[in-house]
């Protein structure tokens, strides 16, 4: 059976992806995805939304909880502490 692939019709710019990292780490608690979008100082298309959501879980940056939170997890100094004191398996 063939997949379908979403056609992309608009690709986000770099400042609106570093928007969206700031809001991420600067939120008080964990937003969900329709939250963290209406926060946005900034209105932008929910596709593209999406897509950078989709960037920073791929690249480490963010994880998309069980419970559809966003949490923040690239560079935290809490983490790479914790890392660091933590022991190492094979």
């Amino acid at each position: 059976m063939a997949r379908k692939t979403q056609q992309v019709i608009h690709w986000p710019r770099l400042d609106t992806v570093l928007m969206v990292e700031e809001a991420i780490r600067k939120a008080r608690t964990y937003p969900g995805k329709l939250q963290l979008w209406k926060s946005l100082r900034k209105r932008m298309m929910y596709q593209t939304f999406s897509l950078i959501l989709d960037y920073l879980e791929k690249s480490g940056k963010i994880l998309i909880a069980k419970d559809r939170r966003i949490v923040w997890i690239g560079s935290s100094p809490k983490l790479e502490a914790a890392i660091a004191r933590g022991t190492r398996v094979r």
